[in-house]
């Protein structure tokens, strides 16, 4: 039982030299593969992780940017709100102006008119008087001659028409 017990322990037994070749092949091994594999995936994990912290910043800006344009929106939206609001007000008081100046003007058109037919009416009125003047004189001319027998002149007969008229004109 011995030699099985030898052969076990040698076989499961800690031998130094054994353990210290284990430990340099493991330091071997470790940095051969730190060279060859941890440093390029490090490098790769660092370069994708700047670049998601690229986006990152990327998209924070072109956040800030759309909110910046937004309200330079809503700004100019408001502006332009404003703006029609004061066309229309502009608008709304140069139509009463213009009523205004339209009514003044068929106001001053209609005083026009109405002096125009009084005038007219003044002058048809002396017309009309001088038509009435010229036939009455005439009929008292004819009735002053049977009447008296003789001629009367005409400027003494026009004297008397004129007094007559203007008896009659002042009732």
């Amino acid at each position: 039982m011995k030699v099985v017990f030898d052969a076990f322990e040698s076989f499961v037994g800690v031998n130094v030299w054994t353990m210290l070749f284990a430990w340099c092949n493991l330091l071997i091994i470790y940095l051969f593969l730190k060279k060859i594999l941890f440093v390029p995936v490090k490098n790769m994990i660092d370069s994708r992780q700047k670049e998601v912290d690229d986006m990152y910043s990327s998209a924070e800006s072109a956040e800030a940017d759309a909110k910046a344009m937004k309200a330079e929106y809503e700004e100019k939206l408001s502006k332009a709100n404003e703006e029609s609001e004061e066309i229309l007000r502009t608008a709304q008081r140069r139509a009463l102006l213009k009523e205004e100046e339209i009514l003044k003007e068929a106001s001053q058109e209609a005083q026009r008119i109405r002096d125009r037919a009084d005038e007219e009416i003044v002058l048809e009125k002396q017309r009309m008087l001088g038509e009435i003047k010229d036939e009455v004189s005439g009929m008292a001319i004819d009735i002053a001659s049977a009447v008296i027998g003789r001629e009367v002149k005409p400027s003494e007969h026009e004297k008397l028409i004129d007094d007559m008229i203007d008896e009659l004109g002042g009732k």
